[in-house]
């Protein structure tokens, strides 16, 4: 058995679909404001003195809090369908396909949404760890139902797969919160190329 960990946003796609979905669900009102409730946030996470948790954490806050939870998962199904298609790397599509040929475990691995990745996965026959959203009374909080997976996706790793059972691992990832998860891998790709 094998089993192949593998980042989302800027691995399997060309860009960062998370933000990209955020923009799409954001209101007019709250688009306007984002410039001074988003803006100085952003410049602090580009000049690294705040971490992509934080920003991920605030702007999903600002954006999902007190939205309805059918019109979001609505908006997200449409998101799958017609934007995913288009920023997805062949090259990696055609990687999944090769383990998944292979009758390796395939495992999407992201500090993204389940609301447009579940579908994504299901389709291809792809496992998923990632964020979900908190929601009461079918409001959504702006919260995360288990906390930010983006930080800690060696333990939800670890927590639903018995590592000891495959005898290779293969992680793909492109930023500093995949490293941990690159170490448990026999063969690991950074940002398209192979490490030793």
């Amino acid at each position: 058995m094998e089993l192949a960990l593998i980042d989302f946003d800027n691995t399997v796609t060309t860009c960062d679909t998370y933000a990209r979905f955020l923009r799409r669900v954001a209101t007019p009102e709250q688009l306007a404001q984002a410039w001074w409730k988003v803006g100085p946030w952003l410049l602090a996470y580009r000049l690294k003195l705040i971490s992509a948790r934080r920003i991920r954490a605030r702007v999903t806050w600002l954006v999902m809090r007190n939205r309805h939870a059918d019109d979001i998962a609505a908006q997200a199904a449409g998101f799958s369908r017609e934007v995913l298609p288009d920023v997805v790397r062949p090259k990696m599509l055609e990687q999944i396909r090769w383990h998944l040929q292979q009758k390796h475990t395939v495992v999407i691995v992201s500090g993204s949404l389940d609301l447009y990745l579940r579908t994504w996965c299901e389709a291809l026959g792809l496992d998923l760890i990632c964020n979900r959203l908190e929601s009461r009374d079918s409001r959504l909080t702006g919260c995360y139902a288990d906390g930010d997976c983006g930080p800690h996706k060696v333990d939800r790793i670890r927590a639903r797969y018995d590592l000891s059972r495959y005898v290779r691992i293969h992680a793909y990832g492109d930023s500093s919160e995949d490293r941990p998860m690159l170490a448990l891998a026999h063969e690991r790709w950074y940002r398209g190329k192979p490490l030793k």
